[in-house]
């Protein structure tokens, strides 16, 4: 971490409460007042100690917010996509409103123009395949990567994302298949150049130049909503994004059915490539968490959970690199926080083999008492509100489940409060109700 000269020296312990001073420290931050910048030292101390398997003065609650604030600030999801300033008035509002131990920002809101001009083909949208009024994003999965393409992926990533994956998934940079290879043996960049002389090439280079402009404004109108919640005291959470590197594979390269053929027609392939995918991974999340206040990495997980693999086929193709990844994070001073979408109950005996505080894990679908039996001292858990109860019940039904959650998760510290997953439309008293049952219940 910059700034720290014997940084490769020091012990993950160590280097993880140099990022958590950064994180407390907040450089660059000028906070709207002293007891602005005191709260911002509350909500965050009570996140590392949670962290820490420590009690902190009460068990803090991550919001599942998703794409719940443009509803709640009076526009849909199409709006806040095309008028960023839309999109900022919304999180605004829902910041200053709920004042959540940690932020939420609008920088999952896909800028609308942008995907458009580049003819983004992974995800439908409102007004493009999904209605007006869609509340939520819906991913295309396809084969991206033919069965025979591990190799030209392996032998120069950059390359064949370039090349290959781009000109498959977004429409307006297909010529960029036209390209010659990114191929260091050829020293002259005559050739490369050249390549240019092709008005389809001309043209999607063109484009991205138009993207840029557009995605600067949408930066530009993220990062005051997040300055803004930051002077007001509150944290950001999320230092970066990670995965496993089987779902790097199966989520947009090779698709469900094409992993599933790979697994038993070319298992050696796949292992191969997971293994040259475990140190990008490590590698690109430090360097967003150098970045970042916050040391936490979050990682969604896809493919691992119990309805699409058996126990024998998570042993051998997913755990081992996704574990090199988690060490690989911790020896980093990071914090992993997999998010663990599905059922993650047959996997404990796996995941608690972990250093102790090294991982926070995040379950959507979980007996908490076993969570909690089998990683107590092991790992922070959060969750798992369900999701029906947010959109659906009553204030005091939620509060209830939070209630129950608490008592069962936060003994001894080590717990924070989280729906099982991000909503995009509710009573906002429900969200409310969260607040109050750790405020409530979860004091130690």
């Amino acid at each position: 971490m910059e700034g720290i000269e014997n940084w490769n020296q020091l012990t993950w312990q160590e280097k993880r409460e140099a990022r958590f001073k950064k994180w407390l420290d907040a450089p660059g931050v000028t906070f709207n007042s002293p007891e602005a910048k005191k709260a911002y030292e509350v909500r965050v101390t009570r996140f590392i100690k949670a962290i820490k398997l420590e009690e902190p003065d009460r068990v803090p609650v991550m919001l599942p917010s998703g794409y719940f604030p443009a509803i709640y600030g009076g526009y849909s999801l199409k709006e806040v996509m095309y008028d960023y300033q839309k999109m900022a008035d919304a999180w605004r509002k829902f910041n200053r409103d709920f004042q959540p131990d940690s932020f939420t920002s609008p920088g999952l809101v896909y800028p609308g123009r942008v995907i458009e001009m580049i003819g983004h083909k992974l995800h439908k949208w409102p007004g493009h395949g999904l209605p007006d009024n869609a509340q939520m994003y819906q991913f295309v999965e396809g084969v991206y990567m033919k069965p025979n393409e591990y190799d030209d992926f392996m032998e120069n990533f950059s390359d064949y994302w370039m090349r290959v994956f781009l000109p498959r998934t977004a429409g307006a940079l297909e010529p960029f298949q036209y390209l010659p290879g990114f191929n260091p043996v050829l020293t002259n960049p005559l050739g490369w150049v050249a390549s240019f002389a092709n008005p389809g090439v001309q043209k999607a280079f063109e484009t991205l130049i138009e993207c840029g402009k557009e995605i600067t404004k949408w930066q530009q109108a993220v990062g005051e909503v997040n300055r803004e919640a930051l002077a007001d005291g509150l944290p950001s959470f999320g230092g970066g994004m990670g995965g496993a590197p089987f779902d790097n594979l199966s989520d947009v390269l090779r698709g469900t059915t094409g992993i599933v053929m790979d697994m038993y027609r070319q298992p050696g392939k796949i292992k191969e490539a997971m293994q040259r995918l475990v140190p990008i991974v490590i590698k690109r999340s430090v360097q967003m968490a150098d970045m970042s206040l916050s040391p936490i990495i979050s990682m969604p997980l896809h493919k691992g959970e119990n309805s699409f693999m058996s126990g024998k086929q998570f042993e051998e193709f997913y755990w081992p690199s996704l574990k090199q990844v988690l060490l690989g994070m911790i020896a980093e001073g990071l914090v992993p926080m997999p998010f663990a979408e599905g059922n993650y109950e047959p996997r404990l005996d796996y995941i608690k083999d972990m250093p102790k505080s090294g991982v926070v894990w995040y379950f959507e679908v979980m007996d908490m008492a076993k969570a909690k039996e089998k990683l107590d001292g092991v790992a922070c858990i959060s969750g798992n509100v369900p999701s029906s109860l947010i959109v659906t019940s009553t204030p005091t039904i939620v509060k209830e489940a939070c209630r129950k959650l608490i008592e069962t998760c936060g003994k001894g510290g080590g717990y924070m409060l989280a729906g099982a997953s991000g909503v995009s439309n509710c009573n906002p008293a429900n969200l409310h109700a969260m607040m109050e049952a750790a405020e409530e219940y979860g004091k130690y």
